[in-house]
């Protein structure tokens, strides 16, 4: 007796895509487009933390269709004989079946299972109809399935801004690991003093002529500084002569 479906094809094929999570009903961008072929759910970008070491296949849609990368693909199973499509540059697969009702057949290649025209020399427009074709004509899927033990997301893939936000202060920046058997000490007051007085110099601005001007506080203003604004001051007023 032949191998049955494996669970993580089963989900593939059942499992509902481009819905809204449950778990992330409040979220943005939570539709779930991303199918976990370890615990055989479907899951959205929000999930994504919770499956990190897990094989994840994103899947996309096309003319309202669920759809997945050859590449990606062809990794679980053999594709062979299946026609591909371009999005984007890369090529897809239809996950399921797209049944088409024709009374008159022309010369051509057709689809085993849904009667769609097909391009030469392929015979399955999707990867349901594969399945079922391999699995009613050779009752064993077992010579096209495909080991794969780690599959990952594509770089294309759109991560929430919030999920790398929180992966950032999960860790901790700009630490530094002192290794010494001295205990540490603070610095000298007046240095201190220094520091606290630079870090603390804020900004002033001043309307002049209808502009701001933005300036250090007045007890950091330089000699220069006094003598341009002494030199702007308007000169003494002289009487015209008289005629």
């Amino acid at each position: 007796m032949g191998i049955q479906k494996p669970a993580w094809l089963e989900a593939l094929y059942t499992e509902k895509f481009f819905a809204g999570c449950s778990y992330h009903e409040t979220a943005k961008k939570n539709e779930k487009n991303v199918c976990c072929l370890d615990c055989c759910v479907s899951i959205c970008p929000h999930c994504i933390p919770s499956h990190r070491f897990h094989r994840l296949l994103q899947v996309r849609r096309y003319v309202y269709h669920d759809v997945v990368r050859l590449e990606d693909l062809e990794k679980l199973i053999d594709c062979s004989n299946v026609q591909a499509y371009t999005i984007n540059s890369a090529k897809v697969v239809f996950i399921k079946k797209r049944p088409q009702n024709r009374q008159f057949k022309g010369a051509g290649n057709y689809c085993t299972s849904c009667d769609r025209s097909l391009q030469e020399p392929f015979i399955h427009c999707s990867l349901g109809c594969k399945v079922d074709f391999v699995m009613k004509h050779c009752k064993d899927l077992a010579p096209y399935l495909r080991r794969c033990n780690t599959l990952t997301l594509g770089p294309d893939f759109f991560i929430p801004q919030d999920i790398a936000d929180d992966e950032m202060t999960n860790e901790t920046p700009h630490s530094t690991i002192v290794d010494s058997d001295e205990p540490m000490s603070w610095s000298s007051s007046s240095s201190g003093s220094e520091n606290m007085s630079m870090a603390s110099t804020d900004i002033v601005r001043k309307k002049r002529s209808g502009l701001y001007v933005c300036a250090r506080s007045m007890n950091k203003v330089s000699d220069e500084d006094m003598a341009s604004s002494m030199s702007r001051r308007k000169g003494i007023p002289h009487r015209s002569p008289l005629c």
